[in-house]
């Protein structure tokens, strides 16, 4: 008996040290692919590029390498080639997009990395979905999709404001959605200006420029913009009977 544990102990030991020896190299094999891609584009473009990320794909030989601004690419393993577009998988029941199903668990990890503490947040009285809106005070189709709030909330959905001025700075609606967000009372000040009331300018510390830089990363480039919580991005509005179907896979 002690020596069928010794040998087990032993050959867990040998495992362990193997698979960390795998780790290792993987890990170097990673870091030299992304210095050498790193320095590649950012020669071809002109610009600094950074790699947040390489990883091996289902298909074998290609790379995916992901950028900090939510790009992807694929490469070879040398980093020679490169391929833009999204990566699909034959099977018998059709085609699966595995690029957008990595894009959406990618968005819902973003999306909860936003403290709810920096949003704007109307609670129903029984939460049964949460949806998170980038919104614009001016957005003609925010402020019907607001009009419905109500509604909304007694469908059971939890609405998640983050800011996205469209024009970013540039915009009439940035200074506003300051001062929404620097308001002792957000969810007032929020309602206040989507209704097209003015409201008392203010500043401070505040996420809108990150809200804003957050959303063209996902991809974002009108409003409204709903995102469920698995990360599945809906662009536009959508009315309460619409919405609801959406978020509950009715």
């Amino acid at each position: 008996m002690k020596h069928l544990l010794r040998t087990l102990v032993a050959s867990a030991v040998c495992l362990l040290v193997l698979t960390q020896a795998a780790f290792a190299q993987d890990q170097a094999w990673a870091q030299s692919l992304k210095a050498g891609l790193t320095q590649t584009l950012s020669q071809a473009t002109g610009a600094m590029v950074e790699i947040v990320n390489v990883t091996e794909t289902p298909f074998p030989g290609l790379i995916e390498v992901e950028l900090s601004t939510g790009e992807r690419l694929f490469t070879d393993t040398k980093g020679e080639y490169l391929v833009t577009g999204d990566l699909f998988k034959a099977q018998s029941n059709g085609l699966i997009n595995l690029s957008a199903i990595e894009r959406q668990k990618n968005i819902a990890q973003w999306i909860a990395e936003v403290p709810e503490s920096e949003m704007v947040i109307f609670e129903p009285e029984q939460t049964k979905g949460t949806i998170t809106v980038f919104t614009d005070v001016d957005c003609a189709y925010c402020r019907r999709l607001h009009g419905d709030l109500e509604t909304n909330l007694a469908n059971g959905i939890r609405v998640r404001y983050v800011a996205y001025p469209r024009g970013g700075e540039a915009s009439e609606a940035y200074p506003k959605m300051i001062s929404v967000w620097c308001s002792d009372d957000r969810n007032k000040s929020i309602s206040q200006a989507k209704h097209g009331q003015n409201i008392p300018s203010r500043d401070c510390d505040n996420p809108v420029l990150k809200h804003y830089a957050l959303g063209n990363k996902i991809g974002i480039s009108g409003t409204p913009a709903i995102v469920l919580e698995d990360g599945t991005v809906i662009p536009g509005y959508l009315e309460p009977t619409q919405l609801a179907a959406t978020v509950f896979g009715q």
